[in-house]
C-alpha cells in the first residue's frame, strides 16, 4: 500500500493548487520542494516590512474570471496596477507606450498626430521583417525602437536585436490614450500579505516537505505515493538524456537602503544597452509604501535585475522558444508521455512562458481532468 495518493514535486503556483484540490476531493497528497521555502518563484520574503518578490516582480492580472474567483479564495488582493517607467539615459518616458509616451518623444499633443507620427516611420520597413529589429520598426518606428526597445531586448536575450527572430515581438501594444495601466487587465493586483502567505493558505493542512531534492530521492519518494506531479525540468528529470533546454536566467542584487523613497515607481526599466542591468524594481510600492497596519514604511528595497545566459545550476526563468529547442522538448514531451504514473506540467514541466493566471488555470484544467471534480 503506497501512503499517499499523490506525490506534488514543486510548491509554486501549479503544484499547490494541484495539491489543494487533491486533498479537498480526499485524496492524500504530500508536497516537496528543493527550495528551504514554499511558493516556487512567486516567494515574497519580508524585510523591514516590505514583501520582497526575491525571483522577480510578480503582478497578477488576468481577464479570466474564473482563476480571479478562485484565487482570490486565498488572499485579498490590493488595486495595485502596473505603470513601469522606462529610463534612457536619464530620459523618462511612460510604458506602455501611450500618449504621455509620445508627447515626450515627439513633442505631439494629440493621438492624431501620434498616429501620423508612428505611421510615417513604420514605413521604413517595406518588406517582411526579416529579424527582431525590423519587426519592431515596422511596427512602432525608428525613435520608440532606438530609445524603447533596442537595448533592454538586446540585454534580456543577451543577443543583437538583428540576431533574434521577428516572431519573438508579435505585437507592441501602442495606445493613443493617457492610460498608464501596462497589463490593461480586468483584474489586477498584489495579494495584501505577499504570495508566500496566499501559497500557505492554499497548502493549509497538506503535509510539505521542503529541502527536499526529488530526482536524487526519487525512488524512496516515487515509492510513497500512486501518482507523480512533477513541475520541475521535464529534461532534468530524463537525466538530460537528448540534451539540455536552454533558458536565459536572472540575477538579482538586493539592496535594503535607508530612505523612504528610492526611484518612484515599483519598476523602472533601464531602455540603453550601456547600463548592465534591465530594471530596478522597488518593492515597497508594490503595496503602496505601507505596512499592513497603513503606516508609511520608512526604508526601502531595491533589487536590480540582470538578465544573463543560462547554464546547469542557474535558476532557469525564460524558455528560449526557438526551433532548436521546441524541436528537442517534444522529443522529451513524447517520452514524459509513456511515464504512466507521472504528470509533467507548469513552467518547467511543459517547458512554457506562463504567466501566473495561466498557470493557475493549467492546473485547475489538470485537476478536472485527473479528479473529476470542477474547483469552485
Amino acid at each position: 500500500m503506497k501512503k499517499y495518493d499523490y506525490l506534488v514535486v514543486g510548491s509554486g503556483l501549479y503544484g499547490a493548487v494541484f495539491a489543494h484540490e487533491a486533498r479537498k476531493a480526499g485524496k492524500s497528497v504530500l508536497v516537496i520542494d528543493k527550495r528551504p521555502n514554499i511558493a516556487g518563484n512567486v516567494y515574497t520574503e519580508e524585510i523591514e516590512k516590505i514583501h520582497v518578490h526575491k525571483y522577480g516582480a510578480h503582478i497578477f492580472h488576468t481577464n479570466n474570471k474564473k482563476v480571479w474567483n478562485y484565487i482570490t479564495q486565498f488572499a485579498e488582493f490590493n488595486r495595485f496596477t502596473n505603470s513601469p517607467v522606462a529610463n534612457y539615459k536619464g530620459e523618462l518616458y511612460s510604458l506602455p507606450f501611450n500618449m504621455y509616451t509620445f508627447n515626450k518623444m515627439w513633442g505631439v499633443v494629440t493621438p492624431e498626430e501620434a498616429k501620423a507620427k508612428i505611421e510615417e516611420q513604420r514605413k521604413e520597413i517595406i518588406k517582411e521583417p526579416e529579424n527582431l529589429e525590423e519587426q519592431a520598426i515596422s511596427l512602432v518606428g525608428r525613435d520608440i525602437y532606438e530609445k524603447l526597445i533596442k537595448g533592454y531586448t538586446e540585454k534580456q536575450w543577451g543577443r543583437d536585436c538583428r540576431e533574434l527572430p521577428a516572431f519573438i515581438i508579435k505585437r507592441l501594444p501602442v495606445r493613443l490614450t493617457f492610460d498608464n495601466n501596462y497589463f490593461n487587465a480586468l483584474y489586477q493586483g498584489i495579494p495584501v500579505g505577499g504570495y508566500t502567505k496566499m501559497v500557505e493558505n492554499l497548502l493549509d493542512g497538506i503535509e510539505v516537505r521542503l529541502n527536499t531534492e526529488y530526482l536524487e530521492n526519487k525512488e524512496a519518494l516515487d515509492a510513497l505515493a500512486e501518482k507523480v506531479i512533477y513541475t520541475g525540468p521535464i529534461d532534468a528529470y530524463f537525466g538530460y538524456e537528448l540534451g539540455t533546454l536552454e533558458y536565459r536566467s536572472v540575477r538579482f542584487e538586493t539592496e535594503l537602503l535607508d530612505q523612504e523613497n528610492y526611484q518612484g515607481n515599483a519598476a523602472v526599466n533601464y531602455t540603453d544597452r550601456q547600463t548592465p542591468w534591465t530594471r530596478i524594481i522597488e518593492h515597497k510600492w508594490f503595496e503602496f509604501g505601507k505596512d499592513s497596519e497603513g503606516n508609511d514604511i520608512p526604508k526601502t528595497v531595491i533589487s536590480r535585475e540582470y538578465s544573463s545566459e543560462w547554464k546547469l545550476g542557474d535558476e532557469p526563468y525564460y524558455p528560449v522558444n526557438d526551433e532548436k529547442n521546441g524541436a528537442l522538448y517534444a522529443r522529451y514531451k513524447k517520452m514524459a508521455e509513456k511515464e504512466e504514473k507521472v504528470i509533467f506540467g507548469g513552467r518547467l514541466g511543459e517547458y512554457k512562458y506562463y504567466d501566473m493566471d495561466a498557470v493557475i488555470a493549467s492546473s485547475l484544467e489538470l485537476c478536472e481532468k485527473e479528479l473529476g471534480m470542477k474547483a469552485e
